[in-house]
């Protein structure tokens, strides 16, 4: 594990929540620009430059790429070397790179500069950082998480705006400069307060030693198959929503707009699903966030007035916004701690890619039909079977709930992994 500091430090309960901040920040602004932020530079890129709308997506799905191959690296760091020079390598890494964009020149070189900053930039912060604000939470980790996943979110509706601003002002490549330097400005300070909790008397204790209701290999492979589906729905609305209002007379500002809005009901989603999953349990808070997003993403296709997609992209992010949250509870309440953050690393890798395939593929299906109603048909298709995969999974848990715990060979308590989140 990590080296603990040795500086003195503040008293836990309140610099738990100093954390919190610090990491929701730091996640608003690289997540930000990673996850969708290149939402609003469709037209300006397909104007200027006369790059087609799947190839500018690529660029999206590199940085995802990217995200998911350095996840699994710098997760596996983050657990051997100091958490503090982990996240801070990344938020160097990001703001550079987002500033080399404004100077490229051609398609392959932004392609590369999303793959370093998904990598060795934003993998250096979104798993290590859940890691270590849930290492400051024994009770209370759904809420923990659904907090800092809420400034994620922030960051999520908040950059494409910022960004399309930028660009009104600054055109595209002045905005990456600009976008690019204020991350490093706002996150290298935040990145410094990142530290281990102190050790606690006892604290290498488990609180329980209960065995999972299933195999951490089934959870993992029914996790990772399911996210997959599961964030290719996710990325069509955050990557295209804003070209689609666009598409209905809207300006940039106003379609970014839009999205910002749907990603502030989605900060009150991730902390409100967050608390759901310490009531009802991580997996069924996790099945009620994906139904959600599912039910009503292709009804963005049925609106073509820039007043209704303002009502309604807010009933769609609240609901959408729990499913990130469902997916890190989920993880946290059915692997065990042995082996918790090498499976998460598994997993958000492939949640990672899903959302790149998804965001590539909306981009493509345009280009090829010339509107976007394949592109939300697909996605909705793809949230039913990532439903269909979570219902599997629950399925095996309730059956692993009603096996004896004599003949399961372990003790009663892990009979409530369905229905809490384990305390630690």
């Amino acid at each position: 594990m990590e080296q603990v500091s040795t500086q003195p430090q503040a008293e836990p309960g309140r610099y738990r929540w100093i954390i919190v901040g610090a990491a929701s920040v730091v996640l608003a602004v690289a997540m930000g620009q990673l996850v969708n932020g290149l939402s609003a530079f469709f037209t300006p890129l397909e104007q200027s430059e006369g790059w087609s709308r799947g190839d500018i997506a690529l660029i999206n799905s590199a940085g995802l790429i990217g995200l998911a191959v350095g996840g699994i690296a710098m997760g596996w760091l983050a657990d051997r070397v100091e958490t503090r020079k982990v996240v801070l390598a990344g938020t160097v890494v990001t703001g550079l790179c987002v500033t080399a964009a404004g100077f490229a020149t051609t398609l392959w070189q932004l392609y590369a500069l999303f793959f370093v900053a998904g990598a060795l930039g934003g993998g250096a912060l979104f798993a290590p950082l859940f890691a270590l604000v849930g290492s400051w939470f024994r009770t209370g980790a759904g809420l923990a998480i659904g907090i800092v996943s809420a400034g994620q979110a922030m960051g999520q509706g908040g950059i494409p705006l910022a960004n399309a601003m930028l660009i009104e002002a600054l055109g595209w490549r002045g905005a990456f400069v600009a976008i690019g330097i204020a991350s490093l400005l706002i996150m290298v300070p935040l990145a410094l307060l990142a530290r281990a909790p102190a050790p606690v008397e006892g604290a290498g204790a488990q609180t329980e030693e209960d065995a999972p209701a299933v195999r951490p290999a089934v959870v993992v492979v029914l996790m990772s198959l399911g996210v997959i589906f599961c964030c290719a729905l996710m990325s069509v609305p955050l990557m295209h929503l804003a070209p689609l209002v666009e598409l209905c007379g809207a300006t940039g500002p106003e379609a970014g707009g839009v999205l910002f809005v749907m990603m502030l009901t989605a900060i009150a989603g991730r902390v409100a699903f967050g608390k759901l999953a310490d009531v009802i349990g991580a997996l069924p808070a996790y099945l009620a966030a994906s139904a959600w997003q599912t039910a009503l993403v292709y009804v963005f296709i049925q609106i073509d007035e820039i007043g209704l997609f303002y009502l309604f992209a807010p009933i769609y992010g609240f609901g959408y916004a729990g499913v990130m949250t469902g997916v890190l509870t989920t993880i946290r309440a059915l692997i065990p701690a042995y082996c918790r953050a090498g499976a998460s690393g598994i997993i958000i890798a492939f949640a990672w890619g899903g959302h790149g395939l998804g965001g590539w593929l909306g981009g493509l299906f345009f280009d090829r039909t010339g509107s976007y109603d394949l592109t939300f048909g697909v996605a909705a298709l793809a949230g039913l079977a990532n439903l269909a995969l979570l219902l599997t999974l629950g399925a095996l848990v309730l059956r692993g709930k009603s096996t004896p715990p004599r003949a399961a060979g372990v003790g009663p308590t892990r009979l409530g992994l369905l229905h809490r989140n384990p305390r630690r």
